[in-house]
Formats: structure tokens, sequence, C-alpha cells
């Protein structure tokens, strides 16, 4: 059976409505949520960028069935991967072992403000690869002494540790990126419904684990209204990762998506209340074989409504139409 997920966003709303919000999506009814972890929104449309971890704590107190996970965080540049590894392990005491710790090579959007500068995609899918081999020593207790090409751990240890460790998933993109998931994940991350990201997951170790993909959906009573604030507030999606991994400022992405239209969002965006256009946006994602569909409601201050309309309307005709 397919599970549907509930987005907090961070792009979106601040941290006390994020919690209120996830409160709702648990009390509807989703089976898992996800979390953004970003410094900076996409564009300045949406508002906001509260820290990540501060909400998943808070929202580990204030929920007690809904699994939670990041998606995704890069535990190389704002963040060294033995501070992910304290932050993921105090998560899942935290939440009682409902999280999942998602890792990604990152944005340079979030990752510039440390001043390092952005490296080539290679180059970062060395430093993940190095990051995940780092936090699992440290998961696995004891102290960890390293000197790699990109990080060095100096007398590591975390000294609270969950009986289970977060299980951590990775996010892909290409082949590079699905041999690093399939190798070193517990779990798959994705952004696209396609079937090849997840053979070739597959074939690199990662047959029957668990695979999340998640995509952006846009309701609201009046159509026009939702295709009006998707395009406000989810053009920059348009630009696909390879383009949205480059640039560095929310001011590149209203650049970058000038000219991307209200009727390019619609096309791509499911908007308005008609449960069978969302359901048709959901498909190809369970037909591709992801065993998990995240959504992402636009719009921050419209949470409230759409969790209500989901619970009524839209989680029993995606239950109903994809078992």
């Amino acid at each position: 059976m397919v599970q549907i997920g509930y987005t907090m966003m961070t792009e979106q709303a601040g941290p006390r409505e994020l919690v209120d919000h996830l409160v709702r999506a648990e009390e509807a009814g989703f089976d898992f949520s996800v979390t953004s972890d970003h410094y900076f929104p996409w564009l300045r449309s949406q508002g906001h960028s509260p820290y990540a971890w501060s909400v998943l704590g808070a929202a580990a107190q204030a929920t007690s069935r809904i699994p939670l996970m990041t998606y995704v965080t890069c535990p190389m540049f704002r963040y060294h991967p033995a501070v992910v590894a304290q932050k993921a392990a105090t998560l899942q005491l935290l939440s009682e072992g409902r999280f999942r710790l998602g890792l990604g090579s990152g944005e340079n959007l979030n990752e510039h403000v440390v001043g390092g500068g952005w490296p080539a995609v290679d180059v970062r899918h060395e430093m993940l690869q190095e990051a995940v081999e780092i936090i699992r020593a440290l998961f696995e207790g004891g102290h960890v002494n390293r000197r790699g090409p990109h990080f060095d751990v100096e007398s590591a240890r975390l000294w609270d540790l969950p009986d289970q460790p977060a299980p951590i998933g990775i996010a892909v993109s290409g082949d590079q990126s699905c041999e690093l998931a399939g190798r070193l994940g517990d779990l798959v991350i994705a952004t696209e419904p396609k079937a090849d990201l997840l053979a070739a997951f597959d074939r690199h170790g990662g047959a029957g684990k668990p695979r999340v993909g998640q995509l952006p959906v846009c309701f609201d009573p009046d159509r026009d209204t939702a295709i009006k604030r998707a395009h406000s507030q989810f053009r920059w999606f348009a630009g696909g990762w390879k383009v949205n991994a480059e640039l560095p400022h929310p001011d590149s992405f209203e650049a970058a998506t000038q000219f991307v239209t209200p009727d390019d969002v619609a096309d791509s965006i499911p908007c308005g209340d008609d449960p069978d256009a969302f359901v048709e946006a959901v498909r190809p994602f369970a037909e591709a074989g992801f065993t998990e569909i995240a959504l992402v409601q636009i719009g921050g201050d419209t949470q409230v409504p759409y969790i209500d309309w989901a619970q009524k309307t839209l989680l029993p005709a995606l239950r109903d139409a994809l078992g």
C-alpha cells in the first residue's frame, strides 16, 4: 500500500505554524511527514526559512504517531557530518524512533552562506559519501577519528544514542547518486517519478528498500487562485534539480523563472479542488515504484483548509485509487 505524506515546508511558514500544521496533519491521518532544511526560501514570495532542526524537535514533542524525516539535509557545508550525526541521534530519541535522516548533496542557495565556495557535482558526491560514512560510524558508538580528503573527525563520540539508529535516506537524480544511495542508504529519495532511478538504485543494492517521492500540489476552492499562488511561490520548480542546485540566491531564481507562465505551472502542478486531478498527478510515482509519496501544499497560510480537505476528500481518494 502506498503511503501518503505531509510536508513541513520551512520556506513558506514560521516555526510555530509549521508545528501546528503537522499536529493537524497527524490528526487528519497522513501516514508520514518530511521537512525541508533550508537557509533561504526559493523565492522571496515564500517569505520564511526557520531552522529545521529546532522545528523537528518541537514537532517530535507535539506529535505522537507520525514519522518525521529531513527532506533533505546536506551534511557537508553548513553542517559538519559529525554534528549531523548528533542531531539525528537526538531527534531519534526525542521522537521515540520516528525519525529518518534524509541526506543530499545540497543546493548552493543554502550552503553558500558559510563562504566555502560551491564545488562541482562530482566533488559533492565524494563529500556526501564521506559524510555518510562518518555518520554511520558515529551511530555505531565509540570514538571516531578520521582524516579524510574532505572531512576531519577528532575523537568524536555520540553520548546519547537510540537503540535503533535513524535510517538514512539519500536523494538521487542520476546514476552517480543512485549508486551511492543503493550502496550506503537505507532508503532512496527522489522528486521525479522516474522508474529508471529506482532501477539504478536496485542494481546497486537498493532492492527491497523504501523509496520516497515528493510532489507539489495547490489546493484552493477557486482554481484560478490556486494557479496564481502556485506561480507566485513555486515556479522555481520548473528549473529541475541540475539548475536548482546551482543558483545562489532567491533573486537568482526570480530571474531564472521570469518567463515561466501561470499556464506552465498549472500544467505541472495540480491546482484547485478536484481530487481526480491530484490522484492523476500522484499516480506516476506509484506506477514508477515509489512506496511513499509526500505532498507539498503550496502556501503557508493555506495549510489548515488543505489538511481539512485532505482528510475528508483527498486521502480517501488517493487510497482508493492507489491501494
